[in-house]
């Protein structure tokens, strides 16, 4: 018992604290404020306030048995940076009373053994690669569902193989085409990028054909722009996955400037605004053409 009570920091079951101490001290305690039921059926073993980890705990064991921190509270736990989640994420048993806490969110679900479910990693929580699939699919926005599929890959935490494993457990799920579209990109790296997407937006604008790939040299090294005119002096290009790590980010803003200073004007497009936002892109190809003289 006492390595359990170590691991869950002082955050108790009713059942766990009168195992621990007895009915009539497990009263005094509470009675005497030396202790504290901040939910039904938990007991803090202290009267301050608690920890981030202690109230993920409180949260977690006021769910329902068998339920499992889930989402970004799981992926928080995994090591994943940049996305601190806004409240405590739990993935219940399917048809489990639902509870109802300040700062717990909830989520039922069938699908909670050892292959979503991580067997030995403290607090419970689903597996990586689960987590993931979760937290993009309960995003409202879609932009935030691809960065967290792309930073998680970015950062390690997962193999395709290992989230389409997931997603095929998950069932029904919000984004779940753009979950498969990001992992694809993420294993795909920068060499990823939507063309054909592109030139279907250059098409329907009727723009001129351009060079692909075109090889460029500067002082600080040869690039290859994606898509360029020479006769107007206007490039683009477009990134497959966004740049979360800081040092890529700013080398390619360096890189970027680059190309500027010695060359045409340049527009970067994300590989999701030309799936996603073909109007935006569109509308500002139409206007970089207009102010280079261009008419269709």
């Amino acid at each position: 018992m006492s390595d359990e009570l170590e691991t869950q920091c002082g955050v108790l079951t009713t059942a766990q604290a009168l195992q621990l101490v007895g009915e009539k001290r497990l009263r005094a305690k509470v009675r005497n404020r030396l202790w504290q039921q901040p939910y039904r059926g938990v007991v803090v073993t202290h009267n301050g306030p608690l920890t981030p980890e202690q109230a993920t705990w409180a949260h977690l064991l006021a769910c329902p048995p068998g339920s499992v921190i889930g989402g970004l509270s799981a992926l928080e736990q995994d090591g994943l940076t940049g996305f601190p989640p806004d409240a405590t994420y739990a993935v219940i048993p399917d048809h489990a009373r639902r509870p109802e806490q300040d700062g717990l969110v909830v989520h039922s679900s069938v699908y909670l053994d050892e292959r979503d479910v991580h067997p030995l990693r403290t607090p419970p929580r689903t597996r990586t690669p689960r987590s993931i699939v979760d937290a993009a699919s309960w995003s409202e926005a879609p932009r935030r569902a691809r960065a967290i599929v792309l930073a998680s890959a970015q950062q390690g935490l997962v193999r395709t193989r290992e989230l389409r494993d997931a997603l095929t457990r998950r069932g029904t799920c919000r984004h779940r085409a753009l979950i498969v579209e990001s992992y694809l990109d993420a294993a795909g790296g920068i060499q990823s990028l939507p063309e054909r997407d592109f030139d279907a937006i250059r098409g329907r604008l009727r723009l001129p054909e351009p060079t692909r790939q075109r090889r460029v040299r500067r002082k600080d090294g040869k690039y290859y722009l994606d898509v360029a005119w020479d006769e107007y002096e206007l490039a683009i290009e477009i990134h497959g996955i966004p740049h979360m790590r800081v040092l890529q980010w700013d080398a390619d803003l360096l890189r970027a400037n680059e190309i500027v200073i010695g060359g045409p004007k340049l527009l970067i497009f994300s590989s999701y605004a030309v799936r996603h936002e073909c109007e935006v892109v569109a509308d500002q190809l139409r206007r970089l053409f207009a102010n280079a003289g261009w008419h269709a």
